[in-house]
Order: C-alpha cells, then sequence, then structure tokens
C-alpha cells in the first residue's frame, strides 16, 4: 500500500508540476523565497532543522506555506541579524512565552537607540547619529527600522521644523543623513530579475524622503527600483517607461496642484502603465482627474500592498 501511494503522488507530481497552481492564500517556496529575500536553499534548511516552517502539502505532494510561515521567516531574519544563532532563534519564535519576553526587551531596545538618534541628529552629531542607526539596522529588520524609527521621526521633524521648534539648519542636517544612508541601502537596487518600479518627484517637488523609504522597502521585497529623484519632468518619466516597461510609476508631490498642473501628461502615462501617487498632495480627487491611485498607507507598508497585488496578479495570469 505504502509504495502504491507513493507511485500514485509521484507520478501525480510529475504530470502536473508545470501547471499547478498553489491553492489561495498560500504559495510556493520560490514566492516565500521572493517575498522575503531568503534563498530557497535557507528556507529549505530552517524547515528541516528547525521545523521553522510548517508547510502544507496536496494530493500531488507540493509544499504549499502559509503567511503564517512568512511571518515566522521574517522574524527568524530579524533575530539572527540581531546576533543570534539560528537554532536558538527558531527556539524563541517557535516557544510563544521567551519569545514574548524577547519581543518586549526588543521594543524597549528600539525606543532607546531610536531616542538616541533623535537626539544625535537635533546636535547635529553626525558620528553619534551614524553610530545609532547602525545599531539599529544591525538589531533590526530594514523594514523594521524604516517603519517605527525613520518615518515617524521624519514626520515629528516636519512637525517641529513648522512649529519653529528647530532651525533650518537642524531640519537640513537631520534630512540630508537619513537621506545619505537611505541612498546606502540603495545600492544596486535597479540589479535583479523582478518586477520593474520607477520612482519619481513630480517637475519642482523636492521632497523625497518618503520615496527613498519606499523604494528600499519595496527593493527588500525582490523589486527592481529605476529612481529619477526630484524635480523629474513627465515627458521623461514617460521615455523612460516606454523603454524599461516597469510594472509601476510612482510619482510624488506634497501640492495636489502640482499633479493636476500635469494631469494631462500623467493620464496620457496612466494609460501605458500603471500609475501611483503619492504625497500630501495625493488626494481621492486628484487621483480621479488623473486617472491614477493614491499611495494612502505608510511607505513600507505601501510598499507590502504593492508587491502582494502585484504577486496576485501574476499568479491570476498563470491559472488563467
Amino acid at each position: 500500500m505504502v509504495d502504491c501511494l507513493y507511485s500514485t503522488a509521484v507520478n501525480d507530481q510529475e504530470r502536473h508540476q508545470a501547471t499547478f497552481d498553489p491553492e489561495p492564500g498560500y504559495v510556493r517556496i520560490g514566492e516565500l523565497a521572493k517575498r522575503t529575500g531568503v534563498s530557497p536553499e535557507l528556507l529549505r534548511a530552517w524547515e528541516q532543522r528547525y521545523g521553522l516552517l510548517q508547510p502544507t502539502r496536496t494530493v500531488g505532494g507540493f509544499r504549499l506555506y502559509s503567511a503564517a510561515d512568512e511571518a515566522r521567516v521574517q522574524h527568524m531574519q530579524s533575530l539572527v541579524s540581531g546576533g543570534l544563532a539560528a537554532a536558538q532563534a527558531a527556539r524563541l519564535i517557535l516557544s510563544p512565552e521567551p519569545a514574548s519576553r524577547t519581543v518586549s526587551a526588543s521594543a524597549t531596545i528600539l525606543d532607546e537607540e531610536a531616542g538616541n538618534l533623535a537626539v544625535s541628529l537635533e546636535r547635529l552629531e553626525e558620528q553619534a547619529a551614524n553610530t545609532a542607526l547602525d545599531r539599529l539596522f544591525s538589531a533590526y529588520t530594514v523594514e523594521m527600522v524604516l517603519q517605527d524609527v525613520v518615518l515617524p521621526y521624519l514626520h515629528r521633524l516636519g512637525e517641529r521644523w513648522e512649529a519653529g521648534e528647530i532651525s533650518v539648519a537642524q531640519e537640513h542636517f537631520a534630512s540630508n543623513l537619513l537621506r545619505g544612508r537611505l541612498l546606502g541601502l540603495a545600492q544596486g537596487w535597479g540589479q535583479g530579475q523582478g518586477p520593474g518600479a520607477i520612482l519619481a518627484c513630480l517637475p519642482g517637488e523636492h521632497h523625497e524622503l518618503g520615496l527613498l523609504v519606499f523604494g528600499v522597502a519595496l527593493r527588500r521585497r525582490g523589486w527592481r527600483i529605476t529612481y529619477l529623484g526630484t524635480n523629474s519632468p513627465i515627458g521623461a518619466v514617460a521615455e523612460i517607461t516606454r523603454s524599461l516597461r516597469p510594472a509601476v510609476v510612482v510619482l510624488l508631490s506634497m501640492n495636489p496642484d502640482n499633479f493636476l498642473d500635469h494631469a494631462r501628461e500623467i493620464k496620457k502615462l496612466a494609460k501605458q502603465v500603471p500609475v501611483v501617487i503619492a504625497g500630501l498632495g495625493a488626494t481621492p480627487e486628484v487621483a480621479r482627474q488623473t486617472q491614477t491611485r493614491v499611495l494612502d498607507q505608510d511607505p513600507v507598508s505601501a510598499a507590502q500592498t504593492i508587491g502582494r497585488e502585484h504577486s496576485a496578479r501574476d499568479d491570476d495570469r498563470r491559472r488563467s
């Protein structure tokens, strides 16, 4: 009976390997690797050695991985990047109580280093600010540092500058230092085989930090980024879009009138490729008039959403 079942499963797998599609809510190991940035070989090792992944199987023998598996992989990455051995990290993740205590302690360290960063930037202390960032990036995932430290700091920075609580020099110092670190994280982000994204600020727009955060987060999901930066003419964006054929174009401006001033060009671009608008100027009314879509989440969450939606569309295309 065992031999019979084994032969049936193997034959079924061989017949359907080229056409099989995962069940809704589940992904195969290649897609899991793309989403997490962990190679299939390492994922298999974590599954076999530590039981970190708990896949379900189809009748044909395919392993399918759930959102819970993806979350455990991301947690594993965070703990290992913080210096834990893989075996120890896996034990913490699979044992609820120790993991809970670790997360609590980790959150305290995150808050402390975020405070050190803010103080250093306000005092114009470059070395101390970079040291705080180094500690954060060595202990936590890039996405966590961006979402829980950098983005909230930038929001407070803007508020304090408008309220006159900090000087122009302090605002410029902090913005330029963080911009440099983000560009460091962006090294090589145009390489690879993933879907492509073109990111640009509209003409006259110079607020780019949120767009850089979005690009870094999207790159971490396997995308290729073509970054045009500040003050980008729509015509130039359209030209490079025709050449590269990206999966999405993201345009940013803090002023809705800036979008509306270029509405005709943006609408024309949106007929070639999906266009997403971002920044304080990206309103539902602007999206309606430009036939685009508003990026209405924080940049890290938005990158996750764009990535998931693109993967879902790919799955639909394969099924059809």
